[in-house]
């Protein structure tokens, strides 16, 4: 056998000389190139279905983008376990370096990449067929959301930055200095624009988590609003609550943040996730490294990090838990807002879940708040088993839902100075589906405002929205200074903190960032 496969390898050597003496100049009719390779429905649809992946890569939603927000928010704060570059997020003492901004920063762009390699090869592709066209459309369509998204965030993050429009621009033109935000927001607000005419309304189910028409409708309202283009984010946002869109407020609040009935009519666009195990290909896990090399499966491992039973990196922290006790709406007297209990574990008084293992078999039982403190429940499930065992987690994470499109627009309304009956139906709707009392006036615009800032706080914790509030709001040092005053003696957001620090990287990549750059931050 030895001597054979010897022999075979000679013959091999052989033919490989004589041929490439011969053929130098012959082209490979088997390789693909750029513009050969994306040319049939199925590669452009595996091509937009990467772009979608890019949300999953490190510094985005399988693991560090929760880490991120909510720890500059302060909606959590570091557990002992909590240390090297998410420990520097949590106390802000950061800088251009910061490893997790770095890569969020890097897989951002990477969707900006990826969603230009779409709508440039898609352009041209010679669609045939009825089903063809339709793809076409559709493919452009995701990508521009994608890509959208994808700027939505570096330009509320980091304010000026490069605006890469094209495949040619993202490959041939790495020194690209940084454009106006004004101009950024317009794309922004033209690749929804044209998103949003040419995405269904629904997919089947077979399809689901790709966006749609309302997903693009969502995020170009929030995009006016955050523009402060408060008559237009109204007519768009105002566009969700009626025909053909059919989105409702999920009947149970923990239906969002567990396994159980997440594909539901409250979700407008959501990550889609399910653990190595629910396909049978072991336990690798896609946020440490099987990030598209073992398959099709993903999953999220922030209840593992969170768990208080796990890995504890953070808790909820204190502030966060008080904000769910105030005035009652009608008699002003001391009153635990219901969503309490579905956000954090606590104690009795705090209305914080109490207990925890309800369908473990012996269960329930008693949450260990005096040795444990307050830690996260929201997108955990500890409601089924003790122990996670591995950070795996099949949730998905909500990126925007329909209680938050109703907020963004009473918010709309009430920043033109109405506090009528359009805002107040619109928070009321949000805080009976948990049971709240609800309001019988918003008051003032002063009043009505605050109203509005509690019910997006009480209503998103730990969904990563807090920051982005804060930060448009124009109030984050004030709030985040006076928190951390409290609760741990300190206040370290400073003024240069409204925006993230523009990487290290890219400024030793791209010399005209570099040059654009004060103080080293952004």
């Amino acid at each position: 056998m030895k001597k054979y496969i010897k022999y075979m390898l000679g013959v091999v050597l052989l033919i490989t000389a004589g041929s490439c003496k011969k053929n130098l100049d012959v082209q490979n009719k088997n390789a693909y190139t750029y513009d050969t390779y994306f040319a049939s429905d199925a590669v452009l649809n595996q091509a937009t279905i990467a772009t979608y992946a890019t949300l999953l890569h490190n510094g985005l939603w399988a693991r560090e983008w929760y880490f991120i927000f909510d720890l500059l928010g302060y909606e959590a704060k570091n557990d002992q376990p909590l240390t090297g570059d998410l420990l520097n997020l949590a106390q802000y003492n950061f800088g251009n370096n910061q490893p997790t901004l770095d890569v969020m920063w890097a897989s951002l762009y990477r969707m900006v990449f990826r969603a230009n390699v779409v709508i440039d090869r898609a352009g041209v592709w010679k669609a045939v067929t009825t089903a063809e066209l339709a793809h076409q459309k559709q493919y452009i369509a995701e990508a521009k959301f994608l890509r959208a998204y994808a700027y939505f965030n570096l330009v509320s993050l980091y304010g000026r930055v490069p605006l890469r429009v094209s495949y040619q621009e993202t490959t041939n033109t790495l020194e690209q200095p940084r454009s106006g935000v004004a101009e950024i927001w317009a794309f922004v607000e033209k690749d929804l624009q044209e998103a949003q005419a040419d995405l269904p309304v629904t997919f089947a189910n077979t399809d689901l988590g790709r966006v749609t028409k309302g997903a693009a409708t969502a995020l170009l309202g929030k995009a006016y609003l955050y523009q402060k283009k408060y008559a237009l984010a109204v007519t768009e946002l105002n566009k969700l609550t009626q025909a053909p869109y059919a989105y409702i407020l999920s009947p149970n609040y923990s239906d969002l943040f567990t396994a159980a009935n997440q594909n539901n009519k409250e979700s407008i666009f959501q990550i889609m996730n399910q653990t190595w195990t629910d396909w049978g290909i072991g336990s690798q896990y896609y946020v440490f490294g099987g990030q598209e090399i073992n398959g099709k499966a993903t999953h999220s491992d922030r209840a593992q990090e969170y768990g208080f039973n796990d890995w504890s990196n953070v808790f909820i922290t204190t502030t966060a838990v008080k904000a769910f006790t105030y005035a009652h709406p009608q008699t002003n007297a001391p009153y635990v807002d219901p969503r309490a209990a579905y956000t954090f574990y606590g104690d009795a008084a705090s209305g914080g879940q109490t207990q925890y293992c309800q369908q473990c078999a012996g269960g329930p039982i008693a949450y260990p708040f005096a040795a444990k403190g307050y830690h996260y429940l929201k997108y955990g499930y500890y409601n089924l088993i003790a122990v996670y065992g591995g950070p795996q987690s099949g949730i998905n994470g909500q990126v925007i839902r329909y209680a938050d499109v109703l907020l963004l627009l009473a918010e709309a309304y009430i920043q033109q100075g109405n506090t009528g009956a359009e805002p107040l139906g619109l928070i009321n709707q949000v805080r009976a589906r948990v049971g709240a009392p609800t309001y019988l006036t918003l008051g003032n615009q002063t009043n009505a405002f605050g109203i509005l800032m509690r019910e997006r706080q009480l209503e998103l914790t730990g969904e990563q929205a807090r920051y982005f509030d804060l930060i448009r709001w124009g109030v984050a040092k004030e709030i985040i200074n006076a928190q951390r005053s409290i609760e741990d003696g300190t206040q370290p957001f400073q003024d240069k903190n409204v925006l993230l620090p523009i990487p290290i990287s890219e400024k030793n990549a791209n010399p005209n960032v570099a040059k654009d750059i004060s103080n080293d931050w952004n």
